[in-house]
This record gives structure tokens, sequence and C-alpha cells, in this order.
């Protein structure tokens, strides 16, 4: 039974965010009558995961689902993956962590629209730590904080998909991919004075 688990743990670690598909979590949400889109859920785990240490899957569920929501096991083994996948990404050195986001293949304005709720999510996330006051932040998380608000109360609705408007998007979600990361490692010393390791033998 044991060997079992483990075998199915090497398994989610060994998945990478760019293997699980937007719309596949975003169905999985909607079933299970979710409090917020998949982009700003996903975006709220990131945030939380950067200011919160140990931050568990149960957490996270209990801040995008309803109180008392079923899930089914398909619908769990997917926010299991998501976690899962997500959490190790931060821990790689390889800059391995990327935001879940719709595919490219969707209009151009969707998906700026879901970088924006990405953005309010992780925003969300990070505040829901230690950290009570996102704007007394400095440094180079003060500033990514920032610039996250900025893209959060942006709309895609005037995007056009053209060129140039593709390859401003492209580079804001490099900007978030890299930024996310920083404020993770930036955050370290943080999670560490706030939850230091004696707490989480419990």
């Amino acid at each position: 039974m044991q060997r079992a688990a483990a075998a199915r743990t090497t398994v989610l670690l060994a998945v990478m965010i760019s293997e699980i598909r937007f719309k596949d979590f975003e169905d999985v949400l909607a079933t299970a009558g979710s409090l917020a889109d998949a982009a700003e859920a996903h975006g709220s785990l990131c945030g939380a995961l950067c200011s919160m240490s140990p931050y568990k899957m149960q957490d996270w569920v209990n801040e995008i689902l309803p109180d008392g929501a079923a899930l089914s096991d398909e619908a769990a083994a997917m926010l299991e993956k998501v976690f899962t996948a997500t959490a190790t990404s931060f821990g790689e050195q390889g800059m391995e962590f990327e935001p879940l986001l719709p595919d490219d293949e969707q209009p151009l304005n969707g998906r700026a629209n879901a970088l924006a709720l990405w953005c309010t999510g992780f925003l969300y996330g990070l505040g829901t730590g230690h950290i009570s006051d996102l704007e007394a932040l400095n440094g180079d998380v003060g500033e990514i904080v920032r610039d996250f608000t900025e893209i959060s109360r942006a709309t895609g609705d005037d995007a056009e998909a053209d060129e140039s408007n593709e390859q401003a998007y492209a580079e804001l979600v490099e900007f978030i991919r890299v930024a996310a990361q920083v404020v993770f490692e930036e955050l370290l010393p943080l999670r560490r004075q706030v939850y230091p390791a004696q707490q989480r033998l419990h």
C-alpha cells in the first residue's frame, strides 16, 4: 500500500505545469462550483506558496471551493496534480515555474483577461500569509507587487490578435513567470522566520 502511494507521488512529482491543460483544470473547477476563475485559482496558489510554509493542498481547496463541495476522484486528482506540479516547480533551480494560463490557440483578449486574473489571485494568495500590507513591501518584491497590481487592473477586451499584441502578451507572461519565482526566493527568509521548522513537525 505504502509502495503504491509512493509510486503515485513520484508520478505526480514528474508532472510539469506545461503538461496540464488549462481547459481541463477550468472544467474541474466549474463542475466543483469553484469560487474563483481557473487562472485566479492558480495565481492564489502561487501567491500563498510564496508567503506560507507549509501550505497544504487542503488549504488551497478551502480557499477556492465552497464549503462542503464534493470532489469526484477525477477532480481531486486534477487539483492534486496542479498543486504538486506548482509547488515542485517553485523548488526547482532551473526556473521551471510557469503560470497556468489558457492555450495560445485561445483568443488573445481571453488570454489577456486570464493573465490579469492570475495576477489578482497571486496578490490575494500572497496576502493570506503573514504579509498583512502588500503595499509596504520594498525591494524587488515590492516592485513586483506593484507591477502585478497594474497588470491585474488591465482588461484584454481591446486586445486585437496582431503580432505586436501577441509579442506584448508573451513578454508579460515571461515577466510574470520570472517575477513569481523571484518572490518565492526573496520571501524564503520570511517563511522560515514565521513558520520555523519545528512547527512543521506536528
